[in-house]
């Protein structure tokens, strides 16, 4: 039987979802420039120019996208993957305002099944862009002994 290199295992994984996570936040990136409407309607009213906010989300996600995958520069992935992680943190706020407009509806809207996973996911996917961008090894790396 041959033996899997953990290292080599982690390294295809950390790729594999690196472009997976590169993937979404360009057809994110591509939606919010081609049909705000839908972003503008969630878009939390103390949020000032929600037009251009919405314009230029689309346009932090597809540079992330392209940072992400790119194959020059580790820094640059990094510097992509913290700015990804950092854009999923700065959206939270129009999340909750989404999940409360639609609970707010005669028909909930999208309802629990939708929003209550995308909460949970949220934070999972500012882990993960630093994950795959190798900005974190937790919860994976282990421990040397002292």
């Amino acid at each position: 039987m041959a033996s899997t290199n953990p290292a080599s295992t982690a390294l295809t994984w950390r790729r594999a979802l690196r472009w997976l996570l590169a993937a979404f936040y360009a057809f994110a990136g591509y939606v919010h420039l081609a049909r705000p409407e839908p972003f503008l309607s969630i878009m939390p009213h103390w949020v000032p120019a929600a037009g251009p906010v919405v314009f230029w989300t689309g346009i932090a996600e597809l540079l992330g996208a392209l940072g992400l995958v790119q194959p020059w520069s580790p820094r640059l992935r990094q510097a992509a993957a913290i700015g990804l992680a950092l854009y999923a943190v700065c959206v939270f706020p129009a999340n909750i305002n989404h999940f409360a407009l639609d609970m707010a509806r005669a028909d909930s809207g999208l309802g629990l099944a939708y929003h209550v996973p995308r909460m949970i996911a949220q934070p999972l996917i500012v882990w993960l862009a630093l994950w795959a961008g190798g900005v974190t090894d937790w919860p994976f790396r282990r421990r040397k002994p002292a």
